[in-house]
């Protein structure tokens, strides 16, 4: 296994804005294809699934009000958590940010003497970069969710929150697993084809020796549970349920949004996470533990709790809301965005609209991809529709425009500071300001519209400068004749 390359694959550095990114993307003919045919399919099992439960609307607003409870008093709930947790025989670590969540998982990974683990599909460890940190420490890191396996052989980064290989087909996965299988572990079987089947076995006998060897496993968690101290994770393959028994260590690295305050407050989620996710009316495999118990599972749970840019989104009254989110993804599946554009052009990996918003405000609006992310999406509010938690993720995207083009107060790093205008939004400044100085004033606006009613002949098909993009795909619309002031004004002195 030398020169095997084991972490995930990061996200580049410096990563390009939005609409550089989704123009390679929508000249990917196959990989729109894979995600229509992926999204499409979902989104209608899960439409139906939604429709079985008469109260779903009941459901979805006591999720959002334990959320947003949550969130209110998240200092009080994580400290009664870290008391649960303790008491129940595990230990608590807090991380401010991502390098040193790194560092403590690090360090309690080489404690054991160990230099693998295996892990539990985890966004929040991809959002750190655990897999890099770890290969750097010389510790090899196995992904066991099939999609991230997919992904981690095909040194490939996710584009989906609940399938990170949407963007492959079947014969592409059978030609990742032929080549790239015997360089980290057991082989792919001769001859492998692309059934389904055969590959989800090939899969199986590869990570099956790693379940049975690992002595140290890496998960998240969907959900923590304050009152009592319980970790929760939903998976559908079983390989969680594997590797969150047989390890003698387990490090759970959590969001510290991922509290909710009791161990009733499961049953609303346990309803509607499955069916926005994978229409399904349960969740197939649903994991708890509480610390630990001698004899039954590992003898070392450690809780990696992080902030890395929560407790910021927090402080914005407009913004927090997506913290709100459980991971369903099923907002990814009507957005007619990602359906074009595919995950990866988000350069994070929250792809599609809870990312839009969510690492913006995660990573600030400082460099151009996180500028740009607030732009990628129409705002046709399919998103909100959607979501299990009802998170206004339109309203959310119109406010991070603002900050972006007009800059104003933001928390980053726990201090209140004042962000400038970013670059190259001058001209969608001066176009906001000229239209708040002509709708301030009901006899400009009106003069303005009735020379443009009788100039309409003069009225151009494209737009110069910037608005040229917008054209290059539309027909600007007709100028009416009269403008409806005047239509209105007529109609109603007309004696008839």
């Amino acid at each position: 296994m030398t020169g095997t390359y084991l972490g995930m694959p990061a996200f580049p550095a410096v990563a390009p804005a939005f609409p550089a990114a989704a123009r390679e993307a929508v000249r990917d003919e196959v990989l729109r294809a894979n995600l229509r045919h992926a999204t499409h399919t979902i989104r209608d099992k899960r439409r139906r699934a939604v429709a079985e439960l008469s109260d779903w609307d009941r459901l979805r607003a006591a999720g959002r009000a334990v959320k947003d409870h949550t969130l209110r008093h998240l200092d009080r709930y994580l400290l009664q958590l870290e008391e649960a947790v303790t008491a129940a025989g595990g230990t608590v670590h807090w991380a401010a940010d991502a390098d040193e969540a790194n560092r403590i998982v690090t360090d309690l990974v080489r404690a054991t003497g160990e230099r693998e683990v295996v892990k539990v599909k985890s966004m929040a460890t991809q959002e750190i970069g655990l897999n890099e940190a770890l290969e750097a420490a010389g510790i090899a890191a196995y992904e066991t969710d099939l999609a991230e396996l997919i992904v981690q052989l095909g040194h490939d980064r996710p584009s989906h929150i609940l399938v990170p290989a949407i963007h492959r087909n079947r014969a592409e996965i059978r030609d990742i697993f032929r080549a790239e299988m015997g360089g980290w572990g057991r082989a792919a079987p001769e001859p492998l084809g692309d059934d389904p089947r055969e590959l989800a076995e090939a899969a199986r006998l590869h990570l099956r020796e790693k379940f049975l060897r690992a002595k140290v496993a890496v998960s998240g968690a969907n959900f923590m549970v304050a009152e009592t101290g319980t970790m929760v994770v939903f998976e559908s393959e079983g390989n969680g349920r594997m590797c969150l028994t047989l390890p003698e260590t387990l490090i759970s690295v959590v969001g510290i949004e991922k509290v909710v305050p009791t161990f009733r407050d499961l049953e609303i989620f346990l309803q509607t996470l499955p069916r926005s996710s994978t229409a399904e009316r349960m969740n197939p495999y649903t994991t708890m533990w509480t610390g630990t118990t001698d004899g039954d599972g590992p003898t070392a749970f450690h809780l990696v709790l992080l902030d890395n840019g929560r407790t910021d989104t927090l402080a914005d009254e407009v913004g927090r809301q997506a913290l709100r989110c459980i991971r369903c993804s099923a907002c990814l599946n009507v957005c007619p965005v990602y359906e074009r554009a595919g995950g990866h052009a988000y350069g994070s990996v929250y792809p599609g609209p809870i990312g839009a918003i969510l690492s913006p405000q995660l990573r600030g609006t400082g460099s151009a991809i996180d500028a740009s992310l607030p732009y990628a999406s129409t705002l046709c509010g399919a998103c909100y529709e959607v979501c299990p938690v009802a998170i206004d993720i339109p309203e959310v995207l119109v406010h991070l425009r603002e900050r972006v083009a007009q800059g104003g107060p933001v928390t980053r790093g726990g201090v209140r500071v004042t962000l400038r205008p970013a670059d190259g939004r001058t001209a969608e400044r001066a176009a906001v300001r000229a239209a708040r100085l002509l709708l301030d004033r009901p006899g400009a606006l009106r003069a303005a519209e009735r020379l443009l009613a009788r100039a309409r002949r003069l009225a151009p098909r494209t737009l110069p400068g910037a608005g040229r993009a917008w054209t290059d795909s539309r027909e600007l619309p007709t100028v009416a004749a009269e403008s409806f002031r005047d239509w209105w004004a007529r109609e109603r002195s007309d004696p008839r």
